[in-house]
């Protein structure tokens, strides 16, 4: 199944969709770092095509193959919660070269990616707008009109029961990374489409893994600190009180999903970065100079990292940092990043190290993409397999 890839970035959503068993023909990216680690992880191992430059200058008539998924993540800049959240003014905002895509290469599904800010109740009228040029892609916007005024075009068209050429079957959810085996709590909108004429049947996969596991495993079973041979701390009152409400809930039953991946789970087979054998692993050389102050606290070693952010040292809580059980503190070194991302070790992030991290924070966790495309490709094989017995 050939996919295009747009917005690549560092490559995060089209390595998980690769993994997921979709065949990236072309990969669209704008930023030079990003495009260089793109070529050094791709460029001659997939046969992918990588395309350099603006999007909105893009040629889709060039990609000569049948598109089965078109994926993405648009720059989330316009909608971050941490942004200046300009949205539709914003001229970072390319959702609707994503609409551009669709309409040009029809493919049977898509997926994209971007931020829980994009949920924003100041954000809903715009939110709309983009499902529904999704919905409806042959639907272009008039140069005349304001996008209000197309958003109004489109209402009229989807009440009215109307049909055009071309219609996807448009769902989104907030998806938490944890909940799928990411060892970090980064909260992600997805938005994924079927092509209308195809008849799939498809919902998001459910979660894997849950904090209430992971809570069981550290204070009833004691397996967590077991398996990192470890003596178990000394409980405070809240986390107390959680594994109370926590034994009255199950009673002698665990909870039914995997415990979240932690940090240390994570890291625990990478040596200290201060480490001689650390120069044996891509991407691991210590970066100094980490604080701790309110509110720049780091990331706790036993719990999924926060959200890695696109920045190197001044994210507001210190999510780059990691935070050790004596509170100590240091920065994640990249390849500790990208672990925390789900990346592939022999994953080569190139660039200095704020470059690195930018690429890193911006990207889509590996596995949280390889989980959705994989229900994605799961739900289009049932319907080849329906469609060979038909014929």
């Amino acid at each position: 199944m050939r996919s295009v890839e747009l917005f690549a970035g560092g490559g995060g959503l089209a390595i998980g969709l690769e993994q997921a068993g979709f065949e990236p023909a072309f990969i669209i990216e704008n930023n030079r770092d990003a495009c260089k680690t793109l070529a050094a992880n791709y460029l001659g191992k997939s046969g992918a095509s990588i395309h350099t430059g603006d999007i909105r200058k893009f040629d889709y008539t060039s990609i000569k193959e049948d598109v089965t998924l078109v994926s993405g993540g648009p720059p989330c800049q316009p909608f971050s919660l941490g942004g200046s959240h300009k949205a539709f003014n914003d001229d970072r905002d390319l959702f609707p070269e994503a609409v551009r895509a669709i309409r040009e290469l029809q493919p049977q599904a898509f997926i994209f990616e971007n931020v829980k800010g994009l949920l924003r109740k100041s954000f809903a009228e715009y939110f709309e707008y983009i499902l529904l040029q999704l919905q409806y892609p042959l639907l272009k916007r008039n140069g005349a009109d304001c996008w209000t005024e197309h958003l109004s075009k489109l209402e009229k068209h989807h009440t009215s029961r109307g049909e055009t050429e071309l219609e996807y079957k448009v769902c989104f959810r907030l998806l938490n990374s944890a909940n799928y085996g990411v060892p970090q709590k980064r909260e992600r909108v997805f938005i994924v489409g079927f092509r209308s004429d195809l008849d799939v049947d498809w919902s998001f996969p459910d979660p894997t893994h849950s904090q209430d596991a992971l809570l069981w495993s550290k204070w009833v079973t004691g397996d967590y600190w077991k398996r990192h041979n470890m003596v178990p701390p000394d409980l405070d009152p809240k986390t107390f009180k959680c594994v109370k409400a926590l034994r009255s809930l199950y009673g002698m039953f665990e909870p039914t999903e995997k415990p979240w991946v932690t940090v240390r789970d994570a890291l625990a087979d990478l040596p200290d970065p201060k480490h001689s054998s650390a120069s044996n692993h891509l991407n691991h050389e210590f970066k100094g100079g980490a604080r701790s102050y309110p509110g720049h606290t780091g990331s706790p070693i036993d719990e999924p990292s926060k959200t890695l952010k696109a920045g190197g040292h001044g994210v507001p809580g210190g999510e780059n940092m990691i935070r050790f059980e004596d509170d100590s503190i240091r920065y994640f070194t990249v390849r500790e990043s990208a672990r925390v991302q789900t990346f592939p070790d022999d994953y080569n992030l190139e660039g200095a190290w704020g470059e690195a991290m930018r690429q890193i924070g911006n990207a889509v966790p590996v596995q949280l993409a390889r989980v959705v495309g994989s229900s994605v490709n799961a739900a289009l094989t049932r319907l080849q397999q329906r469609q060979l017995k038909a014929s």
